[in-house]
């Protein structure tokens, strides 16, 4: 009941995540910052009540540790959440955020010194041609889209190339973070739950460097327009039931992902968030009509098809198949 659970959670709750998002981008691009701010927030509320005790808890893993951790997921879902600014269409962001496991092969072998099978080298070619494609066509459909001049098309292109650096900055640090964490919980052990609520609280300072700009989304949101909500009796700007959703949906997508990682192989919690993200994917296309070519296809099917090879699903379900054969034999 715990895995399927957990699978629900994960599917439901990222979903609706990836999608409340983009009706809050759609109507405001520049909105990350106080999508960002909530979500730590409100997440950090819920650590210190029941992960803290209060604040009377102490931590496992020393503060220093988590200030260079927070440091690095602050910068990563600031910028990730910012380069929607940038022209960044919301597919090819959830796509471009699946070269995570080219990061984290690039990082593990210089500061790590890993070394993988032939097929992990396959499984990152194939990811990185995917987002290659992908990411060439988005260039064309930008500089195609460009009204006016040369110098306009110019500029949008500049522009939307800016959001594909913040995104491969965000990719990398992303990867050294995982790195730093993986380091940590060998020397002090797993301590999942404590290090969510330090990575969502001690970035709240940060925010004040953002608050004109959290300030100004919330009176544009408060001027949307107003929805009746029967729960509470009185209507509500559409915006912030958009937002309440968005941190609602990701808290639950996060706590999923954590009752996974304890209740299942790393395998298939990678497997239920490549096939969560591919039917984000489908349904961000679908229902906002995002623009998606052929060749937006391949590359996406060749992602997908990398990460799989990269998870052994395949080697694992031959085995999962052998397995009642093999069992027989043993008994004869």
């Amino acid at each position: 009941m715990g895995t399927a659970f957990a699978i629900c959670l994960v599917f439901i709750g990222c979903c609706c995540n990836v999608v409340s998002l983009e009706l809050l981008v759609r109507q405001f691009p520049g909105c990350g910052n106080i999508v960002t701010f909530s979500q730590f927030l409100f997440i950090a509320l819920e650590g210190f009540i029941f992960e803290t005790n209060f604040g009377r808890k102490k931590p496992a893993i020393p503060i220093s540790n988590y200030v260079i951790m927070v440091t690095m997921f602050f910068t990563v879902s600031v910028i990730n959440n910012y380069a929607l600014n940038f022209n960044i269409a919301m597919p090819l962001h959830m796509i471009f955020r699946s070269g995570s496991l080219i990061a984290n092969m690039i990082l593990g072998i210089i500061i790590l010194k890993k070394r993988y099978t032939p097929s992990k080298y396959l499984s990152i070619a194939l990811v990185s041609a995917g987002i290659f494609i992908c990411t060439i066509m988005s260039a064309k459909q930008v500089n195609m889209s460009g009204e006016g001049s040369e110098e306009q098309s110019f500029q949008a292109l500049m522009h939307w190339l800016l959001g594909i650096a913040m995104l491969t900055f965000a990719l990398l640090m992303s990867a050294r973070m995982g790195i730093f964490q993986e380091t940590l919980y060998k020397k002090y052990g797993k301590h999942s739950k404590e290090a969510l609520f330090y990575n969502h609280c001690l970035p709240l300072p940060g925010f004040l460097l953002l608050s004109s700009n959290i300030y100004n989304h919330a009176v544009y949101f408060s001027q949307s327009t107003p929805v009746a909500v029967p729960v509470v009796g009185h209507s509500m700007p559409i915006m912030w039931i958009y937002l309440m959703v968005n941190v609602i949906t990701q808290y639950v997508c996060i706590r999923g992902v954590f009752i996974l990682t304890t209740e299942c192989a790393s395998l298939t919690v990678t497997l239920v968030v490549t096939l969560r993200k591919f039917l984000s994917l489908i349904f961000s296309i679908l229902y906002f009509q995002n623009p998606f070519t052929p060749w937006h296809w391949v590359g996406t099917a060749v992602v997908f098809l990398g990460t799989l090879l990269y998870t052994e699903v395949w080697s694992s379900m031959r085995a999962a198949l052998r397995g009642p054969d093999i069992k027989e034999k043993k008994a004869e």
